[in-house]
């Protein structure tokens, strides 16, 4: 069948094309029906199911006869080793832990905080906890201990799994005081944390409360698999808002298992027992998606990584793990090629590694701009597909349906809806906008399985940040545009369309003009006030490491490309250069941030912030501008 053709059939019949789905995956008692219209907000996916994560990540196959098959690479460059293990031993190790964890009274509905690095611990706490129908919440590991408690407080665990420390290719972070830190500050207490000691950063033991891994372990009976309902919660996973309390997005355990396995064979063109690797982390919806639950749901090895694209050792990291561990499908972010590029920008590391095994790239995360794109395939070789999709959805919104047909790429568009999602552009009242026109991207409910069916404890502000903006649509906060193609383009978050003198622009496509002059690496476009204009866009440049020419001369280039393909609407006058941009630790550029910094108005210090000096450089880079200055500095 052609792409038009399947996401026909889902238009045409949504519940017989998702009960299909659903046979791929093992059920201990199979839906009778595949929606049910009496949830509200959100209709439920396959109501009267029963199923369970683990069962369908390890037991099933095991049973298939691939005991010996390899489920997790842990590469680990900034510990020097890499380990291979079985779906085997992966299933006797995740038993014994849900075991242990069943022994000290967690039960189905319990939540448990993982706060762990880039270990195979941390995949089979996950899996542990969805073995006995517990609900992990993961922490990204180091995160700041106020952070930390802000979701102990949330989602209120009976346990937390920690690490005892991180590696970073400089340093060592340690997580226990953190986490310590974290207890102190929080109202609720868990009854008992499980700490993985790591011999580059040992942790103090509080008796009573903590207890070491292995020795939690020891005499624990391996667990069963509990059969839960199809809608009872996988996860909660707290999104990486740039401002504000996060949110835990709650993920249904069902429609979480039937979408990610079509995704792995249509999206991803991938076949059981490849090797497919997702440069993330485990505390990023990909890495719940894409690292743990996809690739072994689907009967992969999945990679977990732990290093940087950069610095651990050099900018030829990525390719000697796609080359050493025979890497079929490459998930990855832009930032993380932007990094790669700016310090290898002829892509010379790549031509000492070999990719033949590599089938694709994908990138998400953030917006591809059509230069990145456009090296690495360069540079790899192999087709790069960007698709678009949110910690929300789970899942691709828009891509190319690579396994089902390979569509023309068109550089710059994340190519067209997948089945389920029923995209629309729309103005302010709610009106679809014309084809090629600039908008707000919403989504027409029901979404599709294994979307988030809920924020965890407050569904008030679910259908405020969600489904009040447009009824009967799901708002995505993206703004982007739809051709005649049906190709859809996601320029910006809505907040990054600015207003020029009453021109309404996308900053993203500014970025993608700046991204193609060949001394940039990366760059950002912010909306600044303007007295006259009420808005002008600032942009930001990160040159190539070998650039060696003077900072002026390029932006002074920059600002002409701008005007010559923008045209003078834009009024682009304004940018600088410099070393580097403040970002999530997740990659994703905290463009609203530095907006308010270059207005000169109070903020919030992110907490998903990379590093926080990057903004006091941020801040004297446009200084000569004559932004970034307090009120306070302004009347002085």
């Amino acid at each position: 069948m052609t792409y038009a053709e399947v996401y026909e059939s889902w238009r045409s019949d949504p519940e017989g094309f998702w009960l299909q789905a659903a046979r791929a995956i093992d059920w201990h008692r199979f839906p009778s029906q595949a929606l049910s219209e009496e949830a509200d907000p959100v209709p439920l996916w396959f109501p009267d199911g029963m199923v369970n994560g683990c069962h369908n990540a390890l037991d099933r196959h095991v049973a298939e006869g691939r005991t010996h098959d390899i489920a997790i690479i842990h590469d680990s460059p900034v510990t020097e080793s890499r380990t291979e293990i079985t779906y085997g031993e992966l299933l006797g190790r995740v038993a014994r832990l849900a075991g242990a964890l069943k022994a000290r009274g967690v039960t189905k509905g319990d939540r448990v905080v993982i706060y762990m690095p880039m270990v195979p611990e941390a995949i089979e706490a996950m899996l542990a906890c969805a073995r006995i129908g517990a609900i992990h919440c993961v922490v990204f590991g180091g995160f700041a201990a106020r952070e930390l408690a802000v979701r102990i407080d949330d989602c209120k665990p009976k346990a937390i799994l920690a690490g005892s420390c991180g590696i970073e290719p400089n340093r060592v972070v340690a997580y226990k005081p953190l986490l310590d830190q974290a207890l102190r500050e929080a109202d609720h207490k868990p009854e008992f944390c499980v700490i993985l000691q790591r011999p580059q950063a040992m942790a103090a033991i509080e008796h009573g409360r903590d207890i070491e891994w292995h020795d939690f372990q020891e005499e624990a009976e391996p667990a069963d698999c509990v059969p839960v309902e199809a809608n009872h919660p996988a996860y909660i996973l707290y999104t990486s808002g740039t401002t504000g309390r996060p949110k835990g997005v709650v993920r249904p355990t069902g429609g979480h298992l039937v979408a990610l396995h079509w995704t792995m064979k249509n999206i991803y063109a991938t076949e059981p027992g490849e090797v497919f690797w997702a440069a993330s982390d485990v505390g990023w919806v990909v890495g719940h998606s894409y690292i743990c639950y996809a690739p072994l749901i689907h009967g992969n090895t999945t990679v977990v990584y732990e290093g940087k694209p950069v610095g651990t050792p050099d900018a030829g990291a990525f390719w000697r793990v796609i080359a050493q561990n025979k890497v079929r499908t490459f998930f990855t972010a832009p930032t993380a090629l932007r990094a790669i590029k700016r310090e290898d920008p002829e892509g010379r590391m790549a031509r000492d590694h070999d990719l033949s095994a590599l089938r694709a790239i994908y990138l998400a995360g953030e917006r591809a701009d059509p230069d990145t794109v456009a090296w690495a395939r360069d540079v790899a070789q192999v087709p790069v597909y960007d698709h678009w999709w949110q910690t929300e959805t789970g899942y691709t919104i828009t891509g190319n349906p690579v396994g089902i047909e390979p569509l023309p790429v068109k550089d710059g568009s994340s190519t067209v809806p997948m089945p389920g999602y029923d995209v629309h552009i729309l103005d302010e009242a709610g009106h679809d906008r014309p084809r090629g026109e600039l908008g707000a991207v919403a989504i027409r409910l029901p979404l599709p399985p294994g979307t988030l069916t809920g924020i965890w404890g407050d569904e008030a502000r679910f259908r405020r940040s969600y489904l009040s903006t447009h009824p009967g649509y799901y708002t995505t906060g993206d703004a982007g545009m739809i051709d005649e193609d049906g190709y859809v383009s996601i320029l910006a978050r809505t907040d990054d369309v600015i207003n020029v003198a009453g021109h309404r622009l996308s900053t993203g496509g500014m970025e993608e003009v700046l991204a193609d002059h060949p001394d940039v690496a990366e760059c950002a476009v912010i909306g600044v006030s303007d007295p006259l204009k009420g808005q002008l866009p600032m942009g930001f440049l990160c040159l190539n490491r070998n650039c060696g020419r003077p900072p002026e001369d390029i932006v002074g280039e920059a600002v002409d490309l701008v005007r010559e393909r923008v045209g003078p609407v834009a009024a682009f006058k304004l940018a600088v250069v410099v070393e580097r941009l403040p970002k999530t630790r997740s990659g994703k550029i905290l463009r609203a941030t530095m907006a308010k910094i270059a207005d000169g108005e109070d903020f919030a210090m992110p907490a998903t912030i990379d590093d926080p000096t990057i903004l006091d450089e941020l801040r004297a880079a446009i200084a000569p501008l004559g932004y970034g200055m307090t009120k306070t500095e302004k009347t002085a």
